[in-house]
């Protein structure tokens, strides 16, 4: 009895060690467990932080460029290229032509297609369609004419139309009215304004052709530049309203002489001018120094301008295409 006892205990105290035993064991593997569980976890959240600090990083770089878009060093510029809303496949060339231009660092140029009030129910849909792909439309409140008032209804618009109360004020520094048939090459553009100031001017190419004196006559309709102060003034003052008919060119000199504006006026004369051919007062040879070419009137014309600045130059080499 006295043996039969002794085993039993000795069994009892055995399966109480063994349980202890598994006990540990569980403990150790339950550690282990959770330390793996916890370093995956942490892997885990590692990448997740990276792939978090590359987002943070790209949108940081996107923050600094708008921050740098807002210094006193960079230029803001609107090129308002007046057209008609038929005009679809002159404004699919025109965003080839300003597509494939790229603008300095710091440096932010929008081109803008601008015309009056739609009339027909083929556009409500082409030009929304338009609108919805590039959002690079403006739709004045206005009925569509060239001397008429479109050139006030363009620059009156635009204070209201772009004041944002968390966007960069002004806006923009410059403002340009330009004709669709004017090519401007965008880098000399900046580069030509980034000395001038950046109120009260009226910059472009001076009228008549023989003239050089900005301060006598105005501006042509090819392509004119205005700083925004001026923009402001055309909304507020009554000179512009009360002379809205005449040639738009000539017409908005009126107002700047009236109104007694643009005290800075730059002749980018002849950087800018009309296509060689036909020969005229107003024509000039193509050259490097080109801001704009005007009265391009037809695809000969813009080919020739196109292929003497070489603007292919930078096409990457592909097996998808052959171009000799």
């Amino acid at each position: 009895m006295k043996n039969a006892r002794l085993d039993r205990r000795r069994f009892v105290l055995s399966s109480f060690f063994f349980i202890l035993f598994l006990c540990f064991l569980a403990s150790i593997n339950e550690v282990r467990f959770d330390s793996l569980l916890k370093f995956g976890q942490c892997a885990l959240a590692s990448s997740m932080h990276s792939q978090s600090f590359n987002s943070i990083s790209s949108d940081h770089n996107l923050s600094a460029t708008s921050n740098a878009s807002a210094s006193s060093d960079d230029i803001r510029i609107l090129i308002g290229i007046l057209t008609l809303p038929d005009q679809y496949q002159r404004r699919h060339f025109l965003r080839l032509i300003y597509g494939t231009q790229e603008a300095p660092t710091g440096v932010k140029v929008d081109v803008k297609f601008v015309f009056c009030n739609l009339t027909k129910e083929d556009q409500k849909v082409l030009v929304a369609l338009e609108i919805m792909r590039y959002d690079d439309i403006i739709i004045l409140d206005c009925k569509e004419n060239m001397n008429k008032g479109k050139t006030y209804t363009y620059f009156s618009s635009l204070p209201e139309m772009l004041s944002d109360a968390n966007g960069p004020s002004p806006p923009y520094h410059y403002v340009m009215k330009a004709d669709d048939d004017t090519y401007f090459r965008v880098n000399n553009l900046v580069e030509s304004l980034r000395p001038l100031p950046r109120e009260d001017l009226y910059y472009g190419y001076v009228i008549p052709c023989p003239s050089m004196d900005p301060f006598k006559h105005y501006m042509s309709g090819m392509g004119y530049l205005i700083s925004w102060d001026i923009v402001e003034w055309i909304r507020e003052s009554e000179i512009p309203k009360n002379h809205l008919e005449g040639p738009e060119d000539k017409t908005f000199g009126d107002w700047i002489r009236e109104g007694h504006r643009a005290k800075n006026r730059y002749n980018a004369k002849w950087s800018m001018y009309n296509f060689p051919e036909p020969h005229t007062g107003c024509t000039h040879e193509l050259w490097p120094d080109t801001i704009a070419v005007h009265l391009l009137k037809n695809q000969e014309k813009w080919v020739r301008t196109l292929k003497y600045f070489n603007v292919t130059a930078h096409l990457k080499p592909s097996k998808l295409y052959h171009i000799p």
